[in-house]
């Protein structure tokens, strides 16, 4: 049996190449350069806004060395001295809120004291004020 050999003159050439446009902005170095340049873009806004709230620790007397220790927040924008000024301002309502519901507090703990006692007795001598500390405890406890 003879062999099989190829037609006189050769076969055809074989198409091996895609048949397809050029891709434009869609070869990976734009793509890399595209992506790095967003990414250092928003680094550069994030180290930005960092700065723009940033506070900066500063020595109150830097010509007294016995003060060094002693540090106060210098606001290096408008938007941190902004804050600064706002949170200063509120101390005063703050503490305002707090003191009476200390003297909610304690008016409820002498009527306690007065329906528990009879009178309202004096534990300490004192005439000294000292903040009350005020724990939760359970209404029923159980003893095992």
């Amino acid at each position: 049996m003879p062999q099989d050999m190829p037609p006189a003159g050769g076969y055809e050439a074989v198409q091996y190449k895609r048949n397809l446009p050029s891709r434009g902005l869609f070869r990976p170095g734009p793509l890399i350069a595209g992506g790095s340049l967003l990414m250092l873009f928003g680094w550069y806004k994030l180290v930005v806004g960092i700065r723009e709230q940033k506070y900066v620790a500063d020595p109150v007397l830097p010509s007294y060395p016995e003060l060094s220790h002693v540090l106060h927040l210098t606001a290096r924008s408008e938007l941190a001295r902004e804050k600064m000024w706002s949170r200063i301002h509120l101390i005063p309502l703050l503490q305002a809120e707090e003191d009476r519901d200390q003297v909610r507090r304690h008016l409820a703990d002498q009527a306690r004291e007065k329906e528990l006692l009879g009178e309202n007795v004096r534990v300490y001598h004192s005439d000294r004020f000292v903040r009350p500390t005020f724990g939760v405890t359970p209404a029923t406890v159980s003893k095992e």
